[in-house]
């Protein structure tokens, strides 16, 4: 196997791992940056840290990434399909960053494989993609919606004989926790995706065995670029995540961030699914902010950013295709 490929790969799925990062740093911090219980600068470097820890809690996602969605390809046709399926999610994550969409990474990543693999003529396990990715894609949104809901009643009703100013100070202390938890997840989730492409990478180029565990140094490269990216920042979307949807308060902050990260623990260890933290994360902030009133909430903001969703996976298998039969015209 071409040791040029493979090197250009990797680096190429770090920088998707990098984009990953300051796309969805806004997932991790943009309620606590809004509610002022955090400084911009203090909870992206707070976010980057808990990315780092949370990228070596497991590697479950990482599994089902590299081996439950698309057959392992082989050869130089193979290193193409890769590197086309993240060239495909680089462009799907730089086009919606620039127009401050929440979109989903993941869904891009797992859109790139797909239509890369589809491209190159390599076996779609659909039944994986389905269980694993589309199931998970509809159903984590109407979790967060719900729970963000009822947790924020249950606060709501907790706290309803406090003082406001009082219960608000707290919250607000409170949100470095649920800030941090939610980073955590954000870490423990998404770095985890990109180990997976290195996997295969160097199972392709024979490297490493299929079915072998995660090396350290790809845990430990993986973990470092998405932190990187996460400090990097990115204030188009957390804009949008933070102002757009509705104006948050601390209580609120905590409610959604809490919510986000229960949902992305629980995915990860019990079920291995690799689900988008935005969509979590966003949906959770609709439900908190839906006890409010409904009309509270911007629907017509929410309504664009759930288009969005439907639109990332196909979006990024056109581009992931077109970028093979680039690869495949030019160099395979």
């Amino acid at each position: 196997m071409d040791t040029f490929a493979l090197v250009v790969t990797v680096a190429v799925a770090l920088f998707f791992t990098y984009t990953n990062g300051f796309h969805d740093s806004a997932n991790a911090i943009a309620t606590s940056v809004s509610t002022r219980a955090l400084t911009p600068r203090a909870a992206l470097a707070m976010a980057a840290v808990m990315n780092l820890a949370g990228a070596f809690l497991g590697s479950g996602v990482a599994k089902t990434v590299s081996e439950g969605l698309i057959d392992t390809p082989e050869g130089s046709k193979g290193m193409g399909i890769l590197f086309a399926a993240l060239v495909g999610a680089i462009v799907w994550n730089l086009v919606t960053w620039y127009y401050g969409l929440p979109s989903s990474s993941s869904h891009a990543l797992f859109g790139g494989m797909v239509g890369a693999a589809l491209a190159g003529g390599i076996k779609v396990y659909w039944s994986g993609v389905v269980d694993k990715i589309v199931i998970p894609m509809f159903l984590s949104p109407v979790v967060g919606l719900i729970v963000g809901y009822l947790v924020m009643t249950a606060i709501m009703w907790i706290f309803r004989r406090s003082n406001p100013h009082k219960a608000k100070r707290g919250f607000r202390i409170a949100q470095t926790v649920s800030a941090a938890g939610m980073a955590l997840g954000h870490g423990l989730q998404d770095a985890q995706k990109t180990m997976g492409i290195v996997m295969m990478a160097l199972v392709i180029a024979d490297v490493q065995e299929y079915g072998n565990t995660i090396p350290v140094w790809v845990k430990l490269v993986c973990a470092i670029m998405l932190s990187l990216g996460t400090y990097a920042g990115g204030w188009r979307i957390m804009r949008t995540l933070g102002r757009k949807i509705i104006e948050l308060d601390p209580p609120q902050g905590f409610a959604a961030e809490t919510t986000g990260a229960s949902i992305m623990f629980t995915t990860a260890f019990l079920f291995k699914a690799p689900i988008s933290t935005t969509h979590v994360i966003t949906s959770a902030i609709m439900g908190v902010g839906a006890t409010r009133r409904v009309n509270a909430v911007r629907w017509g903001v929410a309504k664009n950013i759930v288009l969005g969703w439907f639109i990332t996976m196909p979006a990024a298998a056109i581009v992931a295709a077109v970028s093979f039969w680039v690869v495949d015209l030019a160099v395979l």
